[in-house]
């Protein structure tokens, strides 16, 4: 017997899994940060993949627009920051010649004082650093898969256009980072809930980018609006920088995603019969909208007509309001499926990708929600991890693959 010891809100729960059965112990693989962040910014600076120096590219700019993420992201902007301003002014760029762009989407402004600690104090007071507005932008031209492109004026004012970020998986459109600081960091409204109209095509998924129909349209995009040169980090768990990439803004993007899959991507031999995952503890499962991330991961490496058995403490329940009215005003799990290909709304999207797992596997749902509301919302309630791998095994008998996944909602199985 194995026993194990997997996060829940912010404690633990036991569980132990017979040798037999269990398949294998998913868990992600942090790589150690670096030893100098401005260094390897610097270094990462010095030699570009795909591209000429940033220097050499700055030359005879009068107009440099750097792409920001915004306070709700984890990219370190404050040490990205410095050296790509510093390697503009000494290709001649002036300070007064240079916009910092917090790409928004859909978030709200920023305070004076979040964009001071977004930058860092001397960059604040150095260059101008203005936020995205959605009302305020410019139409550039059409995407193959007919998504217009509508850029925030100032961004489509530049002579060099930089963008910043960090990479991690993104559940649908493969990865963060790269062309996703200009869309839909910068763009309108518009353009953003028809490149998010996307995410229930085939291919659009986490850990994949080529082929996947969400990512090549914003990258797309990016072509459209000229994004010129990137410098994104990659981090561990911790927030910490372990590699920085930059340069052409699709092949520096795909040397980045190679740290990150090093990292949380996870290679299986088969499906198992059952998933046992934690969402990875608080605040990863603070809500059913957050744990999304790790049922959708499990989803990967379960079979069909298989168990996911989900721990979720969701301490502040569903946590969205538009996804909580869809959960629950839904006769099947098939009737979100069906709606949003209908009409698309944010929101409302990850009732229907939680849905489409429910039909093809059973959920079991270990939180604090009330057990006739998780019926209501079609899982299977359990009062314990462990009552619930008992059943499951039970249901699916003696020769069942159990696979663990300890940290889901950033831990990506696939099977090759």
């Amino acid at each position: 017997m194995r026993k194990l010891t997997l996060k829940y809100g912010k404690a633990y729960t036991e569980l132990s899994i017979p040798e037999k059965n269990l398949y294998a112990i998913l868990s992600p693989m942090d790589l150690e940060k670096v030893a100098d962040d401005r260094e390897e910014v610097k270094n990462a600076l010095n030699n570009p993949i795909g591209s000429i120096p940033l220097k050499e590219m700055a030359k005879g700019k009068k107009n440099v627009v750097i792409l920001a993420s915004d306070i709700t992201r984890p990219s370190p902007s404050h040490i990205l920051l410095p050296p790509i301003i510093e390697e503009l002014v000494e290709a001649g760029v002036k300070y007064d010649q240079i916009t910092v762009v917090f790409g928004l989407g859909y978030h709200r402004k920023h305070t004076e004082e979040e964009k001071k600690k977004l930058v860092g104090e001397q960059i604040y007071h150095k260059v101008k650093c203005i936020d995205h507005d959605i009302n305020d932008c410019v139409y550039l031209g059409t995407t193959k898969r007919g998504v217009p492109v509508e850029v925030f004026k100032p961004v489509t004012q530049k002579d060099l256009l930089i963008a910043t970020g960090n990479l991690e998986f993104h559940y649908k459109a493969g990865y963060s980072g790269g062309d996703k600081a200009l869309h839909p960091g910068v763009c309108s409204k518009r353009t953003i809930e028809t490149n998010h109209e996307m995410m229930i095509q085939p291919g659009t998924m986490p850990g994949k980018a080529d082929g996947n129909p969400m990512r090549e349209d914003i990258e797309e995009a990016g072509r459209i609006a000229k994004v010129d040169f990137i410098v994104n980090a990659v981090l561990n768990n911790n927030k910490e920088i372990v590699k920085v990439v930059a340069g052409d803004p699709i092949k520096a993007h795909r040397e980045g995603t190679k740290y990150i899959d090093k990292m949380y991507k996870r290679r299986i031999g088969e499906k198992a019969d059952i998933v046992v995952a934690s969402c990875g503890g608080y605040p990863k499962d603070i809500n059913l909208y957050q744990a999304q991330k790790g049922l959708e991961n499990a989803s990967f490496a379960v079979r069909d007509g298989g168990s996911i058995i989900l721990l979720a403490e969701c301490r502040d329940g569903l946590g969205e309001k538009t996804f909580e009215e869809w959960m629950l005003k839904a006769k099947s799990p098939h009737e979100p499926v069906e709606w949003i290909k209908k009409d698309f709304i944010l929101g409302a999207h990850k009732a229907a990708f939680i849905c489409a797992v429910l039909e093809r596997a059973k959920v079991y749902l270990i939180s604090s929600l009330d057990k006739d509301f998780t019926k209501d919302i079609f899982f299977t309630p359990a009062v314990s991890a462990q009552a619930a791998l008992d059943e499951a095994l039970s249901e699916y008998g003696d020769q069942a693959k159990v696979l663990v996944l300890t940290n889901a909602n950033s831990t990506v199985p696939y099977v090759e």
